[in-house]
């Protein structure tokens, strides 16, 4: 299955380390800028079902603001408990000011 990315927001609309909730197709999504990249992470915390877009970003991770643990943006994994499971991350392209995610599921 081929990738199908949308525009999620303009890249100017993104703060550094600030992370931005938008949904796709469905999809609730975090977008990340942090370190010179982009990043979209799914926005729901893989431990407590509530968004990770209200976390703190540090270190190229996400922590979820409600027990604490931490979800690397570029693969998902979790760093610390209570979370055990990953979170799914998303492919990102910048094209001028747009920020395109796809959030096609491979079956």
């Amino acid at each position: 299955m081929s990738e199908t990315f949308v525009r999620a927001c303009g890249l100017s609309e993104l703060e550094d380390d600030t992370p931005k909730r938008v949904e796709l197709d469905g999809t609730p999504v975090a977008l990340v800028r942090t370190e010179g990249e982009v990043y979209a992470i799914n926005d729901i915390c893989s431990h407590a079902n509530v968004s990770l877009s209200e976390g703190e970003v540090e270190d190229c991770a996400i922590e979820c603001w409600l027990h604490g643990s931490s979800f690397d943006l570029r693969t998902g994994k979790p760093s610390g408990l209570p979370a055990t499971r990953p979170v799914p991350v998303y492919p990102v392209k910048i094209e001028g000011d747009d920020v395109l995610v796809s959030v096609t599921q491979e079956s």
